[in-house]
């Protein structure tokens, strides 16, 4: 079944046969994937009044188990933003109730963020919509050829994460 993306990797072979496009039957594809993904996760996250950052927060508390909480330079850590991005982010959820701020017990300098009762069945109503959504995109896929895409998925993931760091720091 031809695609989108088989009609621009042939006009891209006819019009520069001098160049090996074949990435593209992947990564334009992926690239594709990612968008439709991060529509649909953002209209989830939307039916549970949530933007992706708010839930990318409440979802790293609740990994952390019980009793849910971080400290809020862990958090930042764990979601890949900057401190004061970390600040801003908390502010709104602490206004919302979903989560609450207090010095660290044993560093006054630290600061503690706890899910809230509220935030915490938020994050996991989201959740479970999530899984069950992005579980259905799946089901064209065997079950034996989603731990190969998977591993696949990984390994690409791997090499770009360590080509961006190695670019970065060269």
């Amino acid at each position: 079944m031809a695609d989108e993306v088989d009609e621009i990797v042939a006009a891209w072979r006819r019009e520069r046969p001098d160049l090996d496009v074949e990435p593209l039957q992947v990564l334009s594809r992926l690239d594709r994937l990612a968008g439709l993904l991060g529509e649909r996760r953002a209209a989830i996250f939307a039916r549970h009044d949530l933007r992706r950052h708010e839930f990318d927060v409440l979802a790293a508390l609740r990994r952390a188990g019980s009793p849910f909480e971080l400290t809020a330079g862990e958090l930042a850590a764990r979601t890949y933003v900057t401190s004061g991005t970390m600040t801003s982010r908390l502010d709104g959820l602490t206004e919302r109730r979903l989560v609450t701020r207090a010095p660290d017990r044993d560093d006054g300098r630290l600061v503690r963020v706890s899910l809230t009762a509220t935030g915490r069945q938020i994050v996991d109503a989201a959740f479970a919509e999530l899984v069950d959504a992005e579980r259905e995109l799946l089901t064209p896929l065997r079950a034996g050829d989603l731990a190969g895409l998977a591993d696949t998925l990984r390994t690409l993931l791997a090499t770009a994460t360590s080509d961006a760091s190695g670019s970065i720091a060269s």
